[in-house]
């Protein structure tokens, strides 16, 4: 059974907790923006205890995540959850995770990446929807985030459809490391693989991390999805025609819908001539919409894509339309 948590309003304390890597690694500026950022909006930041822990792994115990995530969601003052950063651990608290306690008190939660492993788990295992995008850290850019910033309000702020439209440029530079030095390119549309329209329940998030929950109790269904797919830089070509295929081997995936595909980072080496190839060479996506270079994922600006909410997506020539419908 779906469960939307209570939409977010000014005065709503957001809590920041590190389930992946440790927020000790943000840089205090980028902290400082965030939290400005958030608060203009009359929301409260405050921080799990033990999200600036760090071991030689950049992250913290199973145990200190997993007694932030619960309090979190068991302390009645918090609203909503953001995540601080990703990383490459978070599915080692799957099976430490009280899913009852998250059942019975339903919150915004939010992140994107290797937090995947939660946001899937987490609404495979209670019904909760939950939400693929940016980070507590993500909130620390300067400029180029007005997109971001409209597109969560959108999916968390009201119930009203919202449409994850083509942003008007992108960039895949490393906003952390220089906030004043910003390449942007513009963007006119998304790329159309295969045309259609379809409906169905949006499943999906970064394409390693779910290929994680693949066998296990984790793993969301595919039946009917609107699959939404991204992957970093440390995928390419051949590892991500490999992951893709992976996932399309799932016993309900010839049920797909639609096929999403944020777009790859540069360093990928990812090409339209390439990706075109690994899409045609797959029966499984014979027949459905499959739009890719969409705003999720690695690169900036990003959508927020709520887990288990109902999309349609259509795809003709350049024209596409992708509507998420979030009424209870």
């Amino acid at each position: 059974m779906l469960m939307f948590a209570e939409r977010l309003k000014p005065g709503d304390e957001i809590r920041v907790i590190a389930p992946s890597m440790s927020m000790s690694i943000l840089k205090e500026k980028q902290v400082e923006i965030a939290e400005e950022r958030l608060r203009r909006l009359g929301f409260t930041v405050t921080y799990g205890k033990n999200a600036f822990i760090q071991n030689e792994f950049f992250s913290s115990s199973i145990g200190e995540r997993i007694a932030d995530l619960h309090e979190a969601f068991s302390d009645p003052n918090v609203k909503g959850i953001l995540t601080a950063i990703g990383g490459y651990n978070s599915n080692q608290l799957l099976k430490f995770i009280d899913y009852e306690l998250i059942r019975n008190n339903p919150k915004v939660f939010c992140g994107f990446g290797d937090i995947t492993a939660l946001t899937a788990a987490i609404h495979k295992k209670t019904g909760l929807i939950t939400y693929s995008g940016p980070h507590f850290s993500s909130f620390g850019m300067k400029h180029g985030f007005d997109y971001t910033f409209t597109s969560f309000l959108d999916a968390v702020t009201n119930d009203a459809p919202y449409e994850v439209s083509p942003s008007a440029e992108w960039s895949d530079d490393p906003w952390y490391f220089d906030q004043d030095k910003r390449n942007f390119i513009k963007q006119d549309s998304y790329l159309v693989l295969q045309e259609g329209e379809a409906e169905g329940k949006l499943i999906g998030g970064n394409l390693s991390t779910l290929n994680l929950l693949q066998g296990t109790e984790f793993m969301p269904s595919l039946q009917d999805a609107v699959l939404f797919l991204e992957d970093d830089e440390e995928s390419h070509p051949q590892s991500f025609e490999r992951a893709l295929q992976s996932l399309l081997h799932m016993p309900d995936a010839g049920n797909v819908r639609a096929l999403l595909i944020g777009r790859f980072q540069k360093d990928s080496h990812m090409t339209e001539e390439a990706l075109r190839k690994i899409i045609f060479s797959k029966e499984e996506l014979k027949g459905i919409p499959i739009i890719a270079n969409v705003n999720i994922g690695h690169t900036s600006p990003m959508a927020t894509i709520p887990l288990g909410a109902k999309a349609t997506i259509s795809a003709f020539g350049n024209d596409t339309e992708i509507m998420i419908w979030q009424k209870k």
